[in-house]
């Protein structure tokens, strides 16, 4: 039987991603015939179909599910391959797709990127904003962000923030006329800003003491999807935030917010890169996760002295 090539496998993972052989020729820069062809003597040679099509549609066929899962990260292993070859041959170069939310990729394009890139001007690097807890294999990312202790255990991370320690806050002002919480409890009486994942799921305020934690549905006229936006509500005097303390800060020692309870604020393990253990990661993923913790021990040195 002759053997297989990667142009085919590519040419078979095109197809499935765009469902549409004139969209995937166009991504290849084929003609829809020739591309047509090369399926057709791919299926002949492993003696299944892979794809159902129609004038309208195609669509994979089981067998076809089943081939895809199987080569599709074999397909990005060799472009991984291919780049790092290029990369040792001339300078490092590729493309890097990073699942984040904002407060994540904010300190390293502060801090990180304006160096990183100049050094390697050949990488580029794509932050994709979302607040789920994405599985960054099956989304095909390369590396994602977030906090320490919500990464999956079969992932390397690279801690590059500092500890989180989240409060509630409201103004003076709305404390004056609503009165002040005395205890977590308290809170379901008051006016809440309320946070929802992109996943719809509302996030449950988790106040600590003394390894005693509390697991709060509170109400409020305000929900968002955005901490920043909750800092505002906030600020505006609509209710009662829970927020990351670094995150006000600011308006904490100007004392246009309040901290509520403060006492009962828990501390989380900081933001990290992470990205899968069980594979090579490319040269620009390596050289970006030196980078970072790179940045992170130096700022942690400087804080010691």
């Amino acid at each position: 039987m002759a053997s297989t090539g990667f142009s085919e496998l590519n040419a078979f993972v095109a197809v499935a991603e765009h469902r549409s052989f004139r969209a995937a020729a166009r991504a290849l820069d084929v003609s829809a015939s020739a591309l047509s062809h090369a399926i057709r003597g791919l299926e002949e040679r492993l003696g299944v179909r892979l794809f159902n099509r129609t004038t309208r549609s195609v669509a994979l066929t089981d067998a076809g599910e089943q081939f895809l899962l199987r080569v599709r990260p074999a397909i990005a292993d060799i472009e991984d391959a291919i780049s790092e070859a290029r990369s040792a041959r001339d300078k490092p170069s590729g493309s890097l797709r990073i699942s984040t939310s904002e407060s994540g990729a904010t300190p390293l394009i502060r801090h990180v990127l304006p160096e990183f890139l100049a050094t390697y001007p050949d990488i580029h690097i794509e932050f994709v904003l979302d607040n789920r807890m994405l599985d960054i294999v099956a989304g095909e990312f390369d590396a994602g962000i977030r906090l320490l202790e919500t990464v999956p255990r079969d992932m390397i991370a690279v801690k590059f923030g500092r500890d989180m320690r989240f409060t509630a806050v409201a103004t003076p002002a709305y404390l004056a006329q609503h009165g002040t919480p005395t205890t977590p409890q308290d809170l379901l009486q008051h006016r809440c800003i309320r946070f929802r994942f992109d996943s719809g799921q509302l996030y449950r305020w988790d106040p600590q003491y003394r390894g005693r934690t509390m697991h709060l549905d509170v109400n409020g006229p305000l929900t968002v999807g955005n901490l920043k936006l909750a800092i505002e509500g906030a600020l505006a005097g609509i209710g009662i935030a829970w927020v990351p303390e670094d995150d006000v800060a600011e308006h904490l020692a100007a004392g246009r917010l309040t901290a509520v309870l403060p006492d009962w604020s828990p501390a989380f393990p900081g933001l990290c890169l992470y990205y899968p253990a069980n594979r090579h990661p490319p040269t620009a993923l390596r050289l970006f996760a030196e980078a970072i913790r790179g940045w992170a021990q130096g700022r942690e040195s400087a804080g010691a002295q």
